[in-house]
């Protein structure tokens, strides 16, 4: 399954909060091969969120 279209955050695929689509071009011969998702203010908003909490769980402890 191709997740393209995706972001992985927070342990899960998430589709994106705003859709915007972006053809990735092979420049051999500049045919779009494939699209990927571009991310917004929201999908990095939630991205840092989600890295927060796995911080305060994982994170740097100190010395």
């Amino acid at each position: 399954m191709s997740h393209n279209l995706q972001f992985y955050i927070d342990g899960a695929w998430v589709d994106p909060v705003v859709p915007n689509t972006l053809d990735v071009i092979d420049p051999s011969n500049e045919d779009a091969f494939a699209q990927i998702s571009l991310g917004s203010k929201a999908d990095v908003d939630k991205a840092v969120a989600a890295a927060k909490r796995a911080f305060a769980s994982f994170g740097f402890r100190g010395w």
